[in-house]
């Protein structure tokens, strides 16, 4: 599957979480250590908010740790919401229109995991997007089908609840078609605002989701570690594994939970599909 990152704070350089961590997200590509197959080569992307209103993107195909491009963007740019994520194929075609983020206005997203038996379903999943988002999906992919049906569902206007109603319309199918197991999703979404997350699975295995502790305690944690001065009291990282070996910095999030990262106080909620209405 992939590995993905979503930073939330004050304006820093990508490169600080792709390249300069002990596991970074250019390291998780190459070795991932919370995934059977740890290697994620099948393109890379990275979405930043900057000076327009809509974020950037740079989407790759090619493996994250042989892009100098990246190396030079991640070296430059500097962004106070980013989601970055490397990607390990289920199936479908490595090319640059599969690779996150997606975008469509300021919303991007990131997703780790998969719909089971995709390719029984897919056409019906892809009929049920709104048609006015249709055109927007230019790959092939199940995540890029999950965004579109987030915002079939409402993602604008209510993230957590398009995502459940997403989830759940999706489950509902797969149950129609006997498919055991529907979903396994960690994704992150984002409209330069907030950034979202979720952790969920059908089934009992559910792909990792972890969010860094309040800078304040692990800075008392480790005063010795310089680099970690740099970051505000806002400051959140939300990785599918940690960037570095820190006990105490990291939380993992429980199965089923939905995390909003915002100015001001964080929210923590269950994550918990639910079938559209009239659907």
């Amino acid at each position: 599957m992939c590995r993905w990152l979503g930073y939330f704070g004050q304006a820093i350089r990508p490169e600080e979480l792709l390249y300069l961590t002990e596991h970074s997200l250019i390291v998780q590509s190459q070795r991932s250590e919370q995934m059977a197959h740890p290697l994620n080569g099948d393109g890379f992307g990275l979405g930043w908010y900057g000076q327009r209103d809509e974020p950037g993107v740079y989407r790759s195909p090619s493996p994250a740790w042989s892009d100098r491009n990246l190396r030079e963007i991640a070296a430059q740019v500097e962004s106070p919401l980013f989601l970055a994520h490397v990607r390990a194929s289920t199936g479908t075609p490595s090319q640059q229109t599969n690779c996150h983020p997606f975008r469509l206005g300021r919303w991007i997203f990131v997703h780790n995991g998969f719909i089971n038996e995709y390719h029984r379903v897919r056409r019906e999943l892809l009929l049920a997007v709104d048609a006015d988002l249709f055109d927007n999906i230019e790959g092939t992919t199940d995540s890029e089908l999950i965004f579109h049906l987030a915002l079939t569902f409402g993602l604008r206007d209510d993230p957590i609840g398009g995502l459940q109603r997403m989830a759940g319309f999706i489950e509902q199918t797969c149950e129609r078609h006997g498919i055991d197991t529907p979903l396994q999703m960690s994704a992150g979404v984002s409209d330069g605002e907030r950034l979202w997350a979720v952790r969920y699975a059908s089934g009992p295995e559910v792909n990792t989701l972890y969010v860094s502790a309040e800078p304040r305690t692990v800075r008392e944690l480790y005063p010795d570690r310089p680099r970690l001065q740099q970051f505000s009291d806002e400051t959140r990282i939300v990785v599918s594994e940690p960037l570095v070996d820190l006990p105490g910095a990291w939380h993992e999030l429980d199965p089923g939970t939905a995390l909003v990262v915002q100015d001001g106080e964080d929210e923590m909620r269950p994550f918990v599909p639910q079938v559209p209405v009239g659907v």
